[in-house]
């Protein structure tokens, strides 16, 4: 266990698979007590239990977080059981269906609003109260989508514009009470969305996503959890309202610029987390 987060106590929503698996097992080792937080369907407490395991401090928290009394249930238990909260990481999310508008369904869209929207909402509302009390942060997914908008993936990037636009305004209103509030913005990442296998995209997508990365691959959870790591440490004492691109490279790019990636470039780095649910997670409609 490291130390860039001793002392802190953190919250990390759809903590039990994919980027979020990796944040919180990189909290945990670098000091934070962290709350796993989530669906219930999701590993969460499998997430939990292999923390535990490594020395790390933590508890899990299964619930639908897009309600108002399950946020402020979550905070609670927090503080109760950890003594306060520092850090709120908004990373739950959907991405149900890959369509064109016309033909996109209206279930899916709620759903996104629901998971997407509304917890980020009412997890955010929930934890300034406390933030205030030990000058904290949050940080919230975002997403390349949210900032460019892409084809086939537009009320995805609606609710991720949302936050981006969300999470500037808190940045600003909040300074006041010495509250941080930053963006990480994933690009293409190695986990159930972008396989056609485990998520709604089809395989022509998923070469093409590849493609279009200046760096000819997809990321990597470990790779995004890092820079959460920077946002929520103190060592981001400075940063405020900003968007950190973790994307390859593909929210700048045109055409299939990654073909022409590095060799080097293209590998994936060999990262330090035993990362067991990054395929896990619903990505279709739970009724």
């Amino acid at each position: 266990m490291a130390d860039r987060l001793k002392g802190k106590v953190a919250i990390v929503t759809g903590g039990g698979s994919g980027i979020g698996e990796a944040i919180c097992k990189k909290f945990a080792r670098e000091g934070a007590s962290v709350v796993v937080a989530g669906f219930p369907e999701d590993p969460v407490e499998d997430v939990a239990k292999e923390i535990e395991k490594e020395g790390g401090k933590v508890l899990s928290f299964t619930a639908d977080l897009s309600t108002e009394d399950n946020a402020k249930r979550c905070v609670e238990t927090a503080v109760s059981q950890f003594g306060k909260l520092d850090i709120l990481i908004n990373n739950a999310g959907v991405f149900p269906e890959v369509n064109l508008l016309q033909d996109y369904s209206e279930e899916a869209f709620d759903y996104m609003i629901k998971n997407n929207v509304n917890t980020a909402f009412v997890m955010s509302k929930a934890a300034l109260p406390e933030l205030h009390k030990t000058k904290g942060n949050i940080v919230s997914a975002g997403s390349e989508a949210g900032v460019i908008g892409i084809a086939q993936n537009t009320p995805y990037g609606g609710t991720k514009g949302f936050i981006h636009s969300f999470m500037r305004g808190l940045a600003v209103e909040q300074a006041q009470f010495g509250v941080r509030c930053n963006i990480v913005g994933p690009g293409p990442i190695d986990t159930a969305w972008t396989h056609d296998s485990t998520g709604p995209m089809d395989s022509k997508m998923v070469k093409t996503m590849k493609q279009a990365t200046p760096m000819g691959r997809r990321g990597t959870p470990e790779e995004v959890a890092n820079v959460y790591l920077f946002l929520a440490s103190d060592e981001a004492s400075y940063v405020t309202g900003a968007t950190y691109m973790v994307d390859g490279g593909i929210t700048l790019a045109k055409g299939p610029v990654g073909e022409e990636a590095d060799s080097d470039m293209k590998k994936e780095p060999k990262g330090e987390l035993e990362l067991e649910h990054s395929k896990d997670g619903h990505t279709s409609i739970r009724k």
